[in-house]
């Protein structure tokens, strides 16, 4: 597991863990304290915590605005070396540069040389179908359309899912309702603070996502139909969404790449990044993050799997 999902929990929870070490009279609302912090950690999605807020603000940005980034290493600075595409002709989908599950990259070969596709498992159709659900789920909640879990699975183009529906309806259907109640408690939230505010207005600042933001990646040598997971426009953070699966630190290229990509086409910095991972543990669902800098080695590091993936 990656050293920040440890520091994040453990690294803030000392002083908990001290008190409930000690036993009465601070154990009690110790363990209360600790269980209340839990939830909201583990369940956030993409929606910050009070945690995780404290560590951005105290730790991640003021960290971003010390070390800074390259200018030449900012997605603007497309059209100069080290960020510009060595082939003009050639667009790669960013899982080509960002996926390192084969190590040797002979997957990305295969595919893209010998023309042969990875038969997909029931994990991969979970995964799908999960991804749709957050994004769908969020979508409608944000424009306001009246769309309920049913109306959604009818929609589903079974043909592209390679698994059975019965094999997945169920942990789709918790999702859907988990990311609903979310956002109606979000929402009321900032309803009762902004009371003269359009829905309009309390929508975007309860949900503040872009979802599925449709980006072109040509300018760094990408596919010009790229799709953002989530991109938090107040505090600027990319998200990028991992279903069943368990951290890994190559995981950060991809929302790395997707900042890249974002800088050069709409010029906003983006200095913090979040991997949201989503999985389930039975009947309950479990999310964990990885919410980090999206420093200088991070994006050196993005680029040199980028000349590997061209090679």
């Amino acid at each position: 597991m990656h050293p920040t999902l440890f520091w994040v929990p453990f690294g803030l929870f000392g002083p908990v863990f001290l008190a409930a070490w000690r036993g009465p009279p601070d154990y009690p609302l110790a363990a209360i304290c600790f269980i209340k912090i839990i939830e909201k950690l583990w369940v956030a999605m993409y929606f910050l915590s009070d945690v995780e807020q404290k560590y951005l603000l105290y730790q991640l940005l003021p960290t971003a605005r010390e070390r800074g980034v390259s200018r030449e290493l900012r997605g603007w600075s497309w059209h100069q070396p080290p960020l510009r595409p060595y082939y003009e002709d050639l667009r790669l989908p960013m899982y080509a540069v960002a996926s390192k599950y084969c190590p040797t990259d002979r997957d990305v070969y295969l595919r893209f040389v010998e023309g042969e596709n990875p038969v997909p498992n029931v994990k991969v159709a979970l995964g799908k179908v999960l991804h749709g659900v957050v994004s769908d789920s969020l979508q409608a909640f944000i424009l306001r359309r009246r769309m309920s879990f049913e109306d959604w699975w009818r929609g589903i183009r079974w043909g592209e899912i390679p698994a059975r529906p019965e094999e997945v309806r169920m942990p789709a259907q918790r999702v859907w309702d988990f990311i609903v109640k979310m956002c109606e408690a979000r929402l009321a939230d900032v309803s009762s603070r902004q009371p003269y505010a359009s829905e309009w207005d309390r929508v975007a600042s309860a949900i503040p996502f872009l979802i599925e933001h449709k980006i072109s990646g040509e300018l760094l040598g990408l596919s010009g139909i790229l799709s953002l997971d989530c991109y938090d426009y107040l505090r600027s953070i990319m998200f990028d969404l991992k279903v069943a699966s368990e951290p890994e630190d190559w995981h950060r290229l991809s929302p790395v790449g997707y900042a890249l990509v974002f800088e050069s086409v709409h010029e906003v910095p983006v200095d913090i990044c979040c991997i949201v991972y989503l999985n389930l543990m039975g009947e309950k669902i479990v999310v964990k993050k990885d919410l980090f800098f999206a420093s200088d080695e991070l994006r050196q590091w993005w680029i040199e799997e980028r000349v590997g993936s061209w090679r």
